[in-house]
């Protein structure tokens, strides 16, 4: 069972005993065939299903015999499956704002680092390394400063933008009770 996913994807969550072949873009995918036995059951699975169709697609054009996929991904499988028998561990990685899903498709407890884009646990975020909106133990010492002083100026206008946000809320909220009194 392949996880056509990238790593830090399967870092997040995966199936059991899936084997993620550390590949960061599919053009890389070629070189890791090569390890496989064309007449060995090969399933694979992704996200949403569409980048274990084109895999499977490029397996059978290579010859590879019994090739399988997970309809619509794992988010598919987690929507239909019981819970009790799934075999899914983790969360599963989405590229949206909610950053990964539990078991019941429900907001999980991931975050991203605003500055390699990477998936962040509460542990990781408790690092010396992190600093919120600039870096994480990931890219810490990859950044230069000048690149975390924009992280620091963009997470600045960001708090900006959320405490407006709430303040304007706030008023709307009060005109509404105002008027209904």
């Amino acid at each position: 069972v392949i996880d056509s996913r990238k790593p830090f994807e399967h870092k997040v969550g995966t199936f059991q005993r899936s084997i993620n072949p550390e590949i960061n873009n599919f053009r890389e995918f070629p070189k890791y065939l090569k390890k496989l036995n064309k007449n060995k059951n090969i399933a694979m699975f992704c996200t949403g299903g569409i980048r274990c169709e084109k895999a499977s697609a490029f397996l059978q054009k290579k010859w590879f015999k019994n090739v399988y996929q997970l309809k619509g991904g794992i988010l598919n499988y987690l929507k239909t499956i019981n819970k009790k028998q799934s075999l899914w561990r983790g969360e599963c990685f989405v590229f949206d704002n909610r950053v990964s899903l539990d078991a019941n498709l429900k907001k999980g407890s991931y975050s991203l680092c605003h500055a390699c884009r990477m998936p962040l646990t509460n542990a990781d975020k408790k690092r010396e390394e992190y600093i919120e909106g600039e870096a994480c133990h990931l890219c810490y010492s990859i950044k230069t400063e000048e690149q975390r002083k924009r992280y620091r100026m963009r997470n600045n206008q960001i708090k900006l933008r959320e405490k407006n946000a709430r303040i304007w809320n706030n008023k709307k909220t009060q005109e509404h009770q105002t008027n209904y009194k």
